[in-house]
């Protein structure tokens, strides 16, 4: 036994720290979670103890673990600095058991061979109060899925879910889509004067206050009334002030800043701003210097900074914009209450490398999302930006008008890095200068401006303004925000238009759902106080099994509530007030909405009743034909009845109004363009060839252009390139989160695996 052996979590973290360490060391890979409660049942004993079971798709995994366990004479678990990344290695620990040597648990806020050999100089033990966190977290969110989705079966639609935060999330979406239909706008003028003094510039001075009061000007005929007596006045410099300001730069990122950020400037996704960090962290090959990470550990709400970080970045500035770019000492930020202060801030990790040096190894987006983080920490330790600020309150009779100029005196940070906020595209809004001027002057009235306006409602959330009110509520996690979001949109509960989410009405009446039946628990409130308690069980101040007692005590009587007293909308539907056009005058039918598989869907409520109403329709309106469709109303092959416009999730055919006895359809549009060549043979039958083809549900997959005679298939894009290792005919092209875009062998027991060439 003379290796040590080091797991982490991620494939991709493997190859960096094999570069670090010697021949001693073996690193293996734990790709993730290797347990779980099972996916059958509840997974809960008495007192909710969890029984926890090797997931069925690491049992290799596992296996291989065990084997470089036996060989080991000590083995330090490295999984991810946080809860999460705990938990894994206690159940990493809890699978090796005595398999092997002593285990210890390291972590690492950076990936670079200081930050690992000091790791492993000092190992310690597992946190078994984080673990606990972790666990309570997983106990909880099991609870609500096993035991509130059937009920959403029952009553709404099958295969629905909730979960803890989830729902929580989807609340706030269509509380926010509320607020939006229930907005009145009105209406307001705005009036300003374009000035002129002696020398130039023009500049615009707007209307302040009328009579001292704060200007409020609600209809056009006051605003001509006001425009009218202002041109015909005098318009005098009645006050200057002037001063100095100073702003300050922002500090390093946290995770919510940099999705936020990302999403702002790039358009990112949560999900992608946070693979490509993932990434970036694990590592990135870079010329001579191999693969290292270039990033501290990015899912982090502390803004700390390491003493070294803070030198390294300092001997920056100073090189690069000269020392009186530096503050005498260094910035301080302080983390908002509650962060989980265990490691830094995102920032980069090495300062010889800025952003220019490594673009040639990085992907546009890589390299766009390194500079982000680059320039951000850069311009955290750097000097305020100073500003001249001059106001000047312009008299007209009974109307105060106020401008304002703001000069650029020293940038400061701003030479580096400028925050946006939600409304800013970069310009960042600064004020025009203004030209001299003096108390008493007269001005000259070049133009006047009155402009119409009404009041607007609040926007629909983006992913950055979602993010951040997840954070102010205290809901969620660094590492939760991207699948919170992610969710919305998978279970069909929000859809994205324009890059905003807007509640489907599937969202919108299983959030009323929820609403009705368990509002204490599914509010900001409750779930902020759940967080705040997974806090308290991690600094060890709450047992966890306390915390799931209360909640389940909760929500065992709301569920009990909520079952019988739950309208039951997959039978009864969403009622439209609106008569049923075909059955309505006659039998009294009613239009509702129902969810089928394809969406939502208006029918007649009497749908169920002997004798049945089958009337129905979209609940969007009827699609229009395609261009280039004939005008006329096609006839059925099969029956010789019309057939109707209708859509499905594939979008819009001509279908049979013979329907349910026939049910003949027609494509509209071009017939489907035939299966692409991969230019593999089939390795099964040895007669066809792989094709490129597409599932029903849209999904790209590769089969033998013998089908159904030959039943071979892969998910994975087969390349017409033989396996360098074994010889087999071909390799797949995969790409996961971890590992990115990758070349491997699939012919069991080979193993071979590269990183795909740039441009493939």
């Amino acid at each position: 036994m003379a290796k040590n052996l080091i797991i982490v979590e991620s494939p991709a973290k493997t190859r960096t720290l094999r570069k670090f360490l010697g021949r001693d060391w073996a690193v293996e890979a734990s790709v993730g979670h290797i347990r779980d409660l099972p996916k059958k049942d509840m997974g809960l004993g008495e007192d909710f103890e969890p029984k926890y079971a090797v997931l069925a798709e690491k049992k290799e995994v596992v296996k291989r673990l065990k084997e470089a366990a036996k060989k080991a004479a000590a083995i330090y678990l490295a999984p991810d600095p946080d809860r999460e990344g705990e938990a894994i290695a206690w159940h990493i620990a809890a699978v090796l058991g005595r398999t092997g040597g002593e285990i210890h648990r390291v972590t690492f806020n950076e990936i670079t061979k200081r930050a690992v050999l000091r790791a492993l100089e000092s190992p310690g033990s597992l946190d078994q109060h984080k673990v606990d966190a972790q666990q309570a977290r997983r106990v909880l969110d099991r609870l609500m899925g096993f035991r509130l989705s059937p009920l959403l079966w029952e009553k709404i639609k099958r295969g629905l879910s909730a979960g803890r935060v989830q729902s929580v999330a989807l609340k706030m979406v269509c509380d926010r889509q509320a607020e939006i239909d229930a907005f009145v706008p009105e209406e307001y003028w705005v009036l300003g004067a374009e000035l002129a003094a002696a020398a130039p510039p023009t500049f615009l001075a707007r209307l302040h206050t009328i009579r001292g009061r704060k200007a409020t000007v609600g209809n056009g005929e006051r605003a001509t009334t006001i425009a009218t007596e202002l041109e015909q006045g005098r318009f005098t410099v009645a006050a200057i002030e002037r001063k100095e300001t100073k702003q300050h730069p922002a500090p390093p990122f946290i995770t919510s800043r940099l999705q936020q950020e990302a999403a702002r400037r790039f358009g990112f996704p949560v999900k992608r701003t946070m693979a490509l960090a993932q990434g970036l962290y694990e590592g990135r090959t870079i010329g001579d210097r191999g693969q290292i990470g270039l990033i501290t550990y990015m899912r982090t709400d502390s803004t700390r900074i390491a003493a070294e970080a803070i030198d390294g970045v300092r001997e920056v500035i100073a090189a690069t914009w000269g020392k009186e770019s530096l503050p005498e000492k260094p910035n301080f930020y302080r983390s908002k209450k509650g962060a989980q202060d265990a490691h830094e801030a995102i920032r980069p990790t090495f300062f010889d490398l800025p952003p220019e040096a490594v673009t040639a190894y990085l992907k546009p987006d890589e390299l766009k999302l390194y500079r982000l983080i680059w320039d951000r920490f850069v311009a955290s330790q750097m000097r305020p930006a100073l500003f001249d600020v001059t106001r000047v309150d312009v008299e007209n009779g009974p109307y105060l008008l106020r401008a304002t100029g703001k000069v650029l005196k020293s940038p400061g940070f701003l030479a580096v890095y400028r925050e946006l906020s939600d409304e800013e595209n970069g310009n960042g809004g600064d004020a025009p200068g203004l030209p001299p001027l003096a108390e008493g002057q007269e001005l000259r009235l070049v133009r006047l401006e009155k402009e119409q306006k009404f009041t607007q409602p609040p926007a629909q959330y983006s992913e950055a303004t979602l993010v951040r009110a997840l954070e102010e509520n205290g809901i969620g996690r660094p590492s939760t925000y991207a699948q919170i979001l992610t969710t919305l949109t998978e279970k069909a509960y929000a859809e994205k238009v324009e890059g905003r989410f807007r509640p489907t009405p599937l969202g919108k009446v299983v959030n009323r759902s929820l609403q009705s039946g368990f509002a204490d628990i599914i509010n900001e409130g409750y779930t902020a106080l759940l967080e705040a308690e997974l806090d308290k069980i991690e600094e060890g101040q709450m047992p966890w099994k306390q915390a799931v007692r209360e909640f389940d005590a909760k929500f065992a009587h709301d569920l009990a509530r909520a079952d019988e007293h739950l309208p039951n909308v997959k039978r009864d539907g969403v009622p439209l007030d609106e008569p049923c056009p075909q059955c309505g005058a006659e039998r009294g039918g009613r239009l509702v909405i129902r969810f089928g598989r394809y969406g939502a869907f208006v029918s007649c409520s009497r749908y169920h009743d002997e004798p049945p109403c089958d009337y129905t329709r979209d609940l969007e309106p009827a699609p229009e034909a395609p261009a280039g469709t004939a005008e006329e109303v096609p006839v059925c092959e099969a029956c010789g009845r019309p057939m109707a416009l209708k859509r499905s999730r594939y979008g819009p055919f001509y279908g049979c109004t013979g329907y349910p006895e026939c049910k003949q359809t027609r494509r509209i549009g071009p017939a489907p363009a035939p299966p692409k060549e991969t230019g593999v043979a089939c390795p099964d039958c040895g007669e066809g060839t792989i094709l490129e083809k597409r599932s029903r549900r849209g999904k790209l997959f590769y089969s033998c252009s013998r089908y159904p005679k030959c039943k071979f298939a892969l998910w994975d894009r087969p390349l017409p390139t033989p396996c360098p290792r074994c010889g087999a005919p071909f390799l797949v092209e995969k790409t996961t989160k971890t590992k990115g875009t990758r070349h491997l062998c699939i012919r069991e027991g080979c193993g071979f695996e590269q990183e795909a060439p740039a441009g493939s």
